[in-house]
């Protein structure tokens, strides 16, 4: 039987509980930001393929494109007003 001292040791470097398993961060769809910034979906999928400043943030899975709602709302903020 494996003492405490052996327990501790072998969890050094693993997070007890980590947030990504406690708390999954939001990934919206396509479909989703179009919807939340009132936009078509092909504007957003202009955006992505945009460089510098004016691209928007997002993760590519396979085919599929996510997008992090904290990142959105980053961009968004970050936006020139004129």
């Amino acid at each position: 039987m494996a003492t405490p001292s052996q327990l501790e040791a072998s969890s050094v470097g693993r997070p007890r509980t980590p947030d990504m398993v406690s708390k999954p961060e939001l990934l919206l769809t396509v479909t989703e930001v179009a919807r939340l910034l009132r936009v078509p979906p092909s504007w957003v999928y202009g955006r992505t393929r945009r460089r510098g400043s004016e691209r928007l943030p997002h993760i590519k899975m396979g085919k599929y494109l996510r997008f992090r709602a904290a990142e959105i709302q980053q961009y968004l903020g970050n936006l020139r007003r004129d």
